[in-house]
């Protein structure tokens, strides 16, 4: 990919600091790159309390939190994740996000050169 280094650093800080905030303690947090067609592909998967699925569109708002469990003293100010957003569709492309009994991935879907 072609991509601004410290932004996409910012990204990938923000993902993995929100899947360590959000797994307990002795769990993994798995990142895998893959390719497919002309996307790279880059998924920050962790294990924890799923997003209900009515918050699943509305967790990349500025300021948004999914549940009140996540409003816990000092996790942020809810822009990590817009923030991350907006870098990734500046580089022309995706975020997406799938949570189901309790595995949370978010996933970068980039434009290969």
């Amino acid at each position: 990919i072609t991509a601004d280094r410290s932004m996409m650093r910012r990204a990938l800080s923000n993902l993995l600091s929100n899947a360590l905030r959000h797994t307990p303690s002795g769990s993994i947090v798995e990142i895998s790159i893959s390719s497919q067609a002309c996307l790279a592909m880059l998924a920050v998967k962790n294990h924890g309390d799923t997003i209900p699925s009515d918050q699943l569109a509305r967790i990349f708002e500025r300021f948004h939190r999914a549940s009140p469990e996540r409003h816990r003293h000092g996790e942020g100010a809810g822009l990590g994740l817009a923030i991350t957003r907006s870098i990734v569709e500046a580089h022309g492309g995706q975020l997406k996000v799938t949570s189901a009994a309790g595995v949370t991935t978010f996933t970068l879907h980039l434009p290969l050169v």
